[in-house]
This record gives C-alpha cells, sequence and structure tokens, in this order.
C-alpha cells in the first residue's frame, strides 16, 4: 500500500531556520500548538473506499495509505491509465496571531519506466482561503536505464522563499496538497508504470512550516 505521512511537530522545530530576517516576529510559536483537526483526500488515485487515514493520538501526525494511486502507460492501457491525482485537504488549527507556510516537502515512491517513457510528478500547495496563491513543484523520470528493472525514487520540495504559500490569519486554515502522477511516451510499445508496492515504503511525505506573525 502506497502510504504518505504528514508530520508537524518536530518538523516545526526543524523549519525555524528559514525564516529570513523581517518576516517574522523573532518569537516562534509553540510547534506543538498547531493540530490537525481532520483531513481527507480526494481525486481518481483515491477514490472513495481506497484509502485510510492514521491521525496520532497528540494530532501532529496523520498517515495516509493509498490503493489506488496508480498510473501506467504502454500496450494494452488505456489514456486515462496514464495520470492520476489525489488532493489532500488537511483541517489545522493553530495560534491566532501567527501564520504559517509549507517551506519543504519530501516523497518517496517506486517507478519502472522503460526507455521512450517518462513519468513527472506534480505537487501543488495552496490554503483554501486563498486558492489564487500556489506553488507547484515538478519532478520527472525519464525512462530506460536503472529505471528499466525498477526502482525507488525521491522527490524533494524546496519551495523558494519568495514563493511561500502563507496561511491566513486566524485560528484555523484548510491546506490542501494536490499531487499528480503523469506518464508519457515517444515510443508506442514502451510500457511504464509509477505504482505502490506493500513491501515497499512507496510514497512518504513531511511537511515543514516556517512561522510568522500577522500584522
Amino acid at each position: 500500500m502506497l502510504s504518505l505521512a504528514v508530520l508537524f511537530g518536530a518538523a516545526l522545530v526543524a523549519a525555524k531556520p528559514f525564516i529570513s530576517p523581517g518576516t517574522g516576529s523573532g518569537t516562534a510559536p509553540d510547534p506543538s500548538s498547531i493540530i490537525i483537526t481532520s483531513v481527507s483526500a480526494s481525486g481518481n488515485g483515491c477514490p472513495q473506499g481506497s484509502v485510510s487515514t492514521e491521525l496520532s493520538p497528540d494530532r501532529q501526525v496523520v498517515t495516509f495509505g493509498f490503493d489506488k494511486f496508480q498510473t501506467y502507460i504502454g500496450p494494452g492501457t488505456s489514456i486515462a491509465d496514464r495520470t492520476k491525482n489525489c488532493q489532500l485537504h488537511l483541517n489545522l488549527k493553530y495560534p491566532g496571531g501567527f501564520q504559517y507556510a509549507v517551506v519543504e516537502s519530501t516523497y518517496h515512491g517506486y517507478a519502472q519506466l522503460e526507455k521512450g517513457t517518462t513519468g513527472t510528478f506534480y505537487s501543488t500547495y495552496y490554503f483554501s482561503q486563498s486558492p489564487a496563491d500556489t506553488t507547484t513543484t515538478t519532478t520527472s523520470i525519464n525512462g530506460g536505464g536503472l529505471w528499466e528493472l525498477g526502482d525507488v525514487y525521491t522527490k524533494q520540495d524546496l519551495v523558494p522563499t519568495a514563493s511561500v504559500i502563507w496561511s491566513p490569519c486566524g485560528a484555523s486554515g484548510i491546506l490542501n496538497v494536490n499531487n499528480r502522477i503523469a506518464l508519457t511516451a515517444t515510443n508506442t510499445s514502451a510500457s511504464g508504470t509509477i505504482s505502490d508496492d506493500d513491501a515497499t515504503v512507496a510514497l512518504t511525505q513531511q511537511i515543514h512550516v516556517a512561522w510568522q506573525a500577522c500584522h
């Protein structure tokens, strides 16, 4: 099963150095004060009934498990098999008077791609209260070589400071992370897949955040 974990708490501590001079008040809130109140997922890569979630007792960690986040290309597959998306919705509660931003995310997955195929992983971050303020990262894998037999890949997002997506001021917010995997091919006989594997940690995500005071 492909799994995805979103961590807060310790991640907040690690993210504090990302705050540049002049962007914050100099005093970050207690990392344990941010909690996840509820979560959900939507998209053709995670249809209803195919996603499991586990929220830690302190509500600082949520783990998603996916059964349908799989893409395929090649003979015998359809166009619809080539791209899947799964959007995560995290309802968050945090101290009033502060904002936080997604700064860094890390993903791991499994890909098997023949020469002539390419797999691309897109991640878009935004808050529901500010849907126009988004940041999208892209990572591509070209088939052939070691990918011919299949291997684990890592996607690490370092959101540029100038493009940081800040949450709205207030005591709650909905963070959305829209993940999409797409396969293309220049050779019609070439095959490829990016999918889950129960024997492998196929996808893991850590979200680090930086703080600044609301004005």
